[in-house]
This record gives structure tokens, C-alpha cells and sequence, in this order.
């Protein structure tokens, strides 16, 4: 019998899993198309590897076990699986057609509704991946102010440009690698240390799992008005889930140009570049941003029932009141037992939690607290990633696990146990090292001449 929703006796049988892992060895690179989604961030032998079905917060595996949710497809599904005023939607225009010779009138309703809700969206432009669209901003802003090196703060993607400064930077010319550069969050120092007339725009999170301090975001709007540069925000986890506006809206700090896909459409491939005129009128003539799919209709339809519904139901407010209750939640009873070296820290409608190693291998203790939960019957990689569906009862019983699991997770730690009580093998970091991030083109060009003398 499949497990369910309850402190089951076993964890999940997963041999359709396992079967499906089989056939895609050798044959899908790292098994997914998500690094994120990836077998390796999953207890290996525990954790179911394929999902089938979802509907609302509930998700099953290939081999019928039934978990709650805390990832929703990485973020986009922000309604609920099998969102039922979504889903008509899409049906609604399948029957009309998905792709067309020309643009569709959803194209213009949407532009629309995005200019309503987003500040400073004077000009849209969509396209399928978040990659693509910090991609389009950064050579739109490079187009705009005739420089090219940039500045960046969070994760952006794929493309060259950015992906330069993590270690899978292989396939990247030394001359890519050596227009970007990074700097810390909520560190206006860094930033300082760095930007000059030679930046063509700073592009950074908003927002990540750490609230900005010292009114930084202000702080760094005002070093790119100072010196010239085009202020991006990657609101691909902020927008429309923060706040309807993302992040602008809710910190009350414009930036020039604002990238949007997770949350829009429920799941829909669909990914928005919006911002100022004057810069986003450049992919009239000068810039080329353009792709096939970029206006296909049934992510559309879906992007329009999805902004919408979270206008006219609130649901951002929602997602931060369901959202608060784990985060403090867990915060409470990690408090309660005794566990300093972890915490659960974010926004209230998006947090992580985050292992100290001072109390041992943050990776183990992370793998241990999944493995548990997955036997309860809850889908988690360390975060809370709340959708509309998320119940109170899906909140109840989450924060009941907690209270199960925590002491277990305590008691291995106090024994020094951890990695002996995994069932399989622990999940593996998403990058695995972080040594060229927050370089600064100042440091840099010191190191060169150093190296010249």
C-alpha cells in the first residue's frame, strides 16, 4: 500500500523510481532538466525521483505515495496543481489554437495587466525562461549605456554571462568570464567598491533569504543613478508572490528594468521582461530579442487567469500569512528543543532552512530532516514554497512533523549520528564550490598587476 499524508510505518516504496532512473542513466545528463529537481537533491534511496500528478498542494509519485508539496515545480505552480480557473483557461484557448502567423490579442491583454500591477512596466516583452529574460535585460542595458561589464547578486540563470562565476563555468570564453562580476547582499560596500562608468548595469535578487537592511536596495539604486548604470531586479521568485507589484511594489524601490516567470503563470512556461521605455523601445530596431514561442497562447491564457485570481483573491497576503506560520513555526520549536545551529529564515511567503556547521555537515543534518519528512508524507528540500492550496491543515500537520522530526535530527547531532541514521546516500550541493562569487573588478585588476610584477 502506497504511503499517504501520516506518520507512515515505512518510507515510500519507490520502485517505479528507481525503474525510471534506470532507463534515464546514460541517457538524460544528471537525470532532469532542473538542477534543482535533480535526483541529487534528494536522499538517494528514500525519496521518490518522479512525480506524476498534483492537484492543490498534494503531489503523487510514479508509484502512488502522496506527499504535501513545499517546492511547487520550483517555484512556478503558485495557485495549486490543477488550479481549476487556470486550467479552463488553458482548455478554453487549446480549442482556439497555441500558436499563431501573427500576434495574439492575449499578447496585448496581458502587456496590459502586467503595465496595471508592475511599477515602472511601461513596455513587455515575454519569453519562456528566466534565463532568457535577465539575459535580454543585461544586453539591453549593455545596448543603452554603450558599456558591457555587469555587476550581479543572486542566481540568474544558464547564459554565459552569468554563469561565469559559479565553478560550471567550463564552455565560457576567458573574455565572458571577465564582464561579470559579483557582489554580497546587503554589503552596499561591495557594491561600492566596484561600480563604475565602465558598469553597464547592476542585476540582482531583491530579495533572496535575507530581508535587505539599512534601506540597502534604495542604497544601490542610488549608486547606479550616480554613476549611470541600469538597475535590474530578477523578480523571478518576488514577483507576484511578495507582493502583486514584486519586490518594487514592495519595498517601494524602482528599478529600471524587472524580470519576472515563476508565479505568473501556475506553471505555464512563460517569463516577462518589462521596464522603461526608453530602454525596452531598443528591441524595436537596435536589440534582438526575439523567439518563436515567445507569444504562445496557452501560457498566456494561464498568465491571465493566474494575475487575475491572486488580484482579485489577494493571494500574496495569503501566501505570507500561511508562509509566516511555518517559518515561525519551525523557528519555535528549534528554539523550544535547543537547536541553535538551525533556523528557518526568508520572507514570509518564501523561506529556507539553513544547518550551521559548527554542529556538524550542513548537507547530512539537511538529508536526515528530509528523509524524515518524506516518511510523514511531506515533499521538502528545505524550503517552505507556498502556494494558494496550502491549507491549514497542510500547515498544521506540517508544523506537527516538525515537532517529530526536530528531536530526531537533535539526538543524532548530540551523538554525533547523523550521517549513520540516512537510509541512503545525502543530497549533494547545487554548486560545489562558491570561491569566485562576491569577486570585485577592483580585487581583480590588483591580482593582475600583482601578477604582471
Amino acid at each position: 500500500m502506497a504511503n499517504s499524508i501520516r506518520t507512515n510505518e515505512h518510507y515510500p516504496v519507490i520502485a517505479g523510481s528507481d525503474a525510471l532512473y534506470k532507463r534515464a542513466t546514460g541517457l538524460i545528463p544528471a537525470y532532469s532538466q532542473t538542477l534543482a529537481k535533480s535526483p541529487s537533491q534528494y536522499v538517494k534511496g528514500i525519496a521518490p525521483k518522479y512525480l506524476k500528478r498534483g492537484k492543490g498542494s498534494h503531489v503523487w509519485d510514479v508509484d502512488g505515495n502522496e506527499y504535501i508539496d513545499y517546492n511547487m515545480g520550483i517555484g512556478p505552480v503558485s495557485l495549486g496543481y490543477c488550479y481549476s480557473m487556470v486550467d479552463e483557461a488553458i482548455r478554453n484557448q487549446l480549442e482556439k489554437g497555441i500558436v499563431f502567423s501573427q500576434p495574439h490579442p492575449l499578447e496585448v491583454e496581458v502587456a496590459e495587466l502586467i503595465r496595471e500591477i508592475v511599477p515602472n512596466a511601461e513596455m513587455v516583452r515575454y519569453s519562456k525562461t528566466g534565463g532568457d529574460v535577465t539575459t535580454a535585460a543585461v544586453r539591453l542595458a549593455r545596448a543603452y549605456t554603450g558599456r558591457d561589464t555587469v555587476l550581479c547578486c543572486g542566481y540568474h540563470g544558464w547564459h554565459d554571462w552569468y554563469i561565469s562565476v559559479t565553478d560550471r563555468d567550463q564552455g565560457i570564453p576567458e573574455f565572458t568570464r571577465d564582464l561579470t562580476y559579483t557582489f554580497q547582499y546587503n554589503d552596499i560596500q561591495s557594491l561600492a567598491d566596484s561600480i563604475d562608468e565602465n558598469i553597464a548595469c547592476v542585476i540582482l535578487e531583491p530579495v533572496i533569504f535575507e530581508a535587505p537592511r539599512d534601506n540597502f536596495l534604495q542604497q544601490v539604486k542610488d549608486l547606479c543613478e550616480n554613476y549611470g548604470v541600469v538597475l535590474i531586479f530578477d523578480e523571478m521568485w518576488t514577483g507576484f508572490r511578495l507582493a502583486l507589484g514584486g519586490a518594487q511594489e514592495y519595498f517601494g524601490v524602482k528599478s529600471d528594468l524587472q524580470c519576472f516567470s515563476k508565479a505568473v503563470a501556475n506553471g505555464m512556461p512563460l517569463s516577462i521582461l518589462s521596464g522603461r521605455s526608453e530602454i525596452m523601445s531598443l528591441c524595436d530596431k537596435d536589440v534582438f530579442f526575439f523567439t518563436t514561442f515567445g507569444g504562445e497562447a496557452l501560457s498566456l491564457a494561464a498568465a491571465k487567469a493566474t494575475i487575475e485570481e491572486m488580484r482579485d483573491k489577494n493571494v500574496p497576503e495569503y501566501l505570507a500569512r500561511q508562509g509566516r506560520k511555518l517559518l515561525m513555526g519551525y523557528n519555535e520549536i528549534a528554539v523550544e528543543l535547543g537547536m541553535p545551529y538551525t533556523r528557518a529564515s526568508g520572507m514570509d511567503c518564501r523561506s529556507l532552512i539553513s544547518f550551521d556547521s559548527s554542529a556538524g555537515n550542513p548537507l547530512e543534518m539537511k538529508s536526515l530532516m528530509q528523509q524524515e519528512l518524506i516518511q510523514r508524507g511531506i515533499l521538502w528540500s528545505g524550503m517552505h514554497v507556498v502556494s494558494f492550496s496550502h491549507s491549514d491543515n497542510d500547515i498544521a500537520y506540517t508544523r506537527d512533523a516538525y515537532r517529530e522530526v526536530l528531536p530526531i535530527l537533535r539526538d543524532a547531532v548530540s551523538t554525533g549520528t547523523v550521517r549513520q541514521q540516512l537510509r541512503g546516500e545525502p543530497v549533494e550541493p547545487v554548486f560545489r564550490k562558491t570561491s569566485n562569487f562576491n569577486t570585485k573588478p577592483i580585487m581583480r585588476a590588483k591580482q593582475e598587476l600583482q601578477a604582471i610584477h
